[in-house]
């Protein structure tokens, strides 16, 4: 086993390794902004020097930061959110130049940016050991109903594309339920260890399934239907799936029965039928997946992106050689459209794989981790963030119903784009407790989990 000093001397090679995948990929985002403007213009704006320092000064500070408090970070974490945040700003800019005169809305998204790295920093520099967090569930359960509720708040609230998931102030837009879902996977994964043990094996059985005692859920179901029945009234459908799917795998994942995962499908099935039936821009969403082109004017959105994918092909039209504007809201819902007819299927698969490892990165934290709110913690961040990209970029590309949800670190928004930088900060957080060194030493604590070793006298020791 390696000794406290060559497993320092590892992982200051993995932050090494760390910094120069992020000048990798802030080049490849750098690279994208000036290719736009050389196939537009036949050469480079003459604000790129300054644009290059930014971004690189923003990547550069947040690498000192986990440097410097939480030196044992999983290494990649960071190098695939500056890739992916990178490459959104590149296409935003790029849909930006499309209009007469040009818009502007890549500045706000860059302040946006650096307001999501700053809470990062400050969360790593400040939390640095996430399991206190475990103290506050039921505070966070209330902050987390308060904020999913703002929006129902007459002056304060506002509906924008049939859905009233936006709070206005100081004339900037928030959609507060992208924080409420980040503070409630902190309260499940808290609320779940509490409870793991009763809700696990404490309970009737029925059909093979141990269900848990109703004083045990109670207060966890309270929540969830509270936070479903606001969203719904939100018509929020993507958050509301986000939640429900979060809810299912972070209890499978506390009792650790398969059973959980068929009840929620069997659940999710019938409020899916249910809510078909009942919401009209439901029954809208699943006639554009299934019928696109029953309805060309409702449905303009969904087969433009269809049309730019087939325009793309394989290998893409290229940076700012596309036509990604006659999209509808190609900046938010629809960036990976934009990104599919630019660079092609192959640009958008590798970014699919980007998001894949990072995701895969969250899972393997969980899995190393010693304690159980850091895996369950663990999971609900990663689960949730997959979940997100799943729904939204199935929803592009008629994999499944659109949802409304954004792409993570891509999309045109604050809300979404600061709520995932507060992700990444909590996981490199989370990955340096867990894959920091673990002193072997004789006076270790007897709470350890690893093996207690007794000393035999050498009088009674065997020959």
């Amino acid at each position: 086993m390696a000794g406290p000093e060559e497993s320092v001397v590892v992982h200051r090679k993995r932050r090494n390794v760390e910094l120069a995948m992020i000048l990798v990929a802030q080049f490849i985002g750098l690279a994208g902004y000036a290719l736009v403007h050389l196939n537009l213009d036949g050469k480079l704006p003459p604000e790129m020097l300054s644009v290059a320092m930014v971004w690189v000064g923003l990547g550069l500070g947040l690498h000192i930061a986990v440097r410097w408090r939480a030196p044992y970070a999983d290494p990649l974490l960071l190098p695939c959110a500056l890739l992916l945040n990178g490459v959104g700003l590149a296409m935003i800019h790029r849909i930006d130049l499309i209009p007469e005169p040009p818009r502007h809305d890549v500045l706000t998204q860059l302040i946006w940016t650096g307001l999501g790295m700053a809470l990062a920093v400050l969360i790593v520099v400040v939390l640095r050991d996430h399991r206190p967090l475990q103290g506050y569930t039921y505070t966070l359960f209330l902050l987390g109903l308060v904020l999913m509720m703002l929006p129902l708040v007459p002056g304060l609230g506002v509906e924008l594309n049939g859905s009233r998931v936006w709070i206005r102030l100081f004339g900037f837009s928030f959609q507060p339920a992208e924080a409420a879902k980040f503070v409630m996977t902190i309260a499940f994964a808290s609320y779940l260890v509490d409870h793991r043990d009763a809700l696990a094996v404490a309970g009737p059985r029925f059909l093979r399934i141990t269900f848990p005692r109703p004083r045990d859920l109670a207060p966890l179901g309270v929540m969830l239907a509270i936070a479903m029945t606001v969203l719904v009234t939100q018509k929020d459908l993507g958050m509301s799936m986000l939640f429900f799917g979060l809810f299912v795998v972070m209890l499978y994942v506390a009792t650790e029965q398969p059973s959980w995962l068929v009840v929620g499908g069997l659940s999710f099935a019938v409020a899916a039928v249910l809510a078909a039936s009942i919401f009209h821009h439901v029954q809208v969403r699943i006639n554009a997946w299934l019928h696109p082109f029953d309805n060309y004017d409702q449905n303009l959105q969904i087969i433009s992106a269809q049309f730019g994918y087939a325009w793309g092909g394989l290998l893409g039209r290229g940076w700012g050689l596309g036509r990604p504007g006659l999209t509808p809201l190609a900046k938010s819902d629809f960036i990976a459209a934009a990104i599919g007819e630019e660079l092609g299927v192959t640009g958008l698969m590798a970014l699919i794989m980007v998001y894949a490892v990072f995701a895969f990165r969250g899972f393997r934290t969980a899995l190393a981790a010693r304690d159980d709110f850091s895996k369950l913690l663990a999971v609900g961040l990663s689960f949730v963030f997959s979940l997100q990209v799943f729904l939204i970029i199935g929803g592009v590309t008629r994999l499944t119903p659109m949802t409304g949800l954004t792409t993570p670190f891509m999309s045109h928004g604050g809300s979404s784009m600061v709520v995932n930088w507060m992700i990444v900060g909590l996981l490199l957080v989370i990955s340096h407790q867990v894959r920091r060194p673990v002193a072997t030493t004789p006076e270790m604590s007897l709470a350890d989990d690893s093996t207690q070793l007794i000393a035999v006298p050498p009088s009674e020791a065997r020959p």
